[in-house]
């Protein structure tokens, strides 16, 4: 069986990359192997601890921002659709160096646009903190999501797994799993109740994607 290439895309500190990094390990040690390889990680930061983790598994890394992209004067004078724009297109060269099938945002904090999108159609997920469609979008990301759940008085939380399309946090939903709010939550609490689930989702997505690319 080949095996699906990923890229993988952070921003900070990569637990759900090292759950994939562990899945790989532990079910390359049975006799059917795992389905996805990680080629690759791409961070939108040089300091993002997600790094150290993949150097710890030999896992080549590369960094892909405004600033390293651009040069810092080109950055500074860039609207955010230049940067994003010429972001992207760097992480679309990457890929391809790397021979990556499909690309995988795993708390990656910058939004992909331009031919990278169309160029890797239906073969991107991103795992969002929340159950989408509902606090998506542009801002949406980390505490931030959490804060809003809590301030709406929900219920129930989650995080969810989607195609990446044009949008932001639009793209077709594969995987939602659901966890309660309870009275007493706060962001911190919310987060480490829904962080396992985020991590089953996130390698259950990217064996979707090894059966669907």
């Amino acid at each position: 069986m080949k095996k699906l290439n990923i890229a993988v895309l952070v921003s900070g500190g990569g637990t759900n990359l090292q759950a994939l990094i562990d899945n790989e390990i532990a079910e390359n040690a049975q006799s059917e192997g795992c389905p996805y390889h990680i080629v690759c990680v791409i961070s939108s930061t040089k300091n993002a601890y997600a790094l150290e983790r993949a150097h710890n598994a030999n896992i080549p890394t590369e960094i892909a921002s405004p600033f390293s992209v651009m040069g810092e004067t080109a950055a500074r004078q860039a609207t955010m659709e230049q940067k994003r724009i010429a972001t992207s297109d760097r992480i679309l060269e990457l890929c391809k160096s790397y021979d990556a099938d499909a690309i995988v945002l795993a708390g990656y904090l910058s939004v992909l646009t331009g031919k990278i999108v169309s160029e890797y159609k239906n073969k991107i997920i991103n795992l969002h903190p929340a159950l989408l469609p509902k606090f998506g979008g542009v801002g949406m990301w980390g505490h931030n999501v959490h804060e809003a759940v809590l301030a709406a008085g929900e219920k129930e939380s989650g995080c969810t797994i989607h195609l990446v399309d044009d949008g932001c946090d639009t793209g077709k939903i594969l995987i939602q799993k659901r966890v309660p709010v309870m009275p007493d939550d706060t962001p911190d609490s919310l987060y480490a109740r829904i962080a396992p689930n985020e991590h089953e989702a996130i390698i259950e997505g990217v064996k979707w994607l090894a059966e669907n690319v």
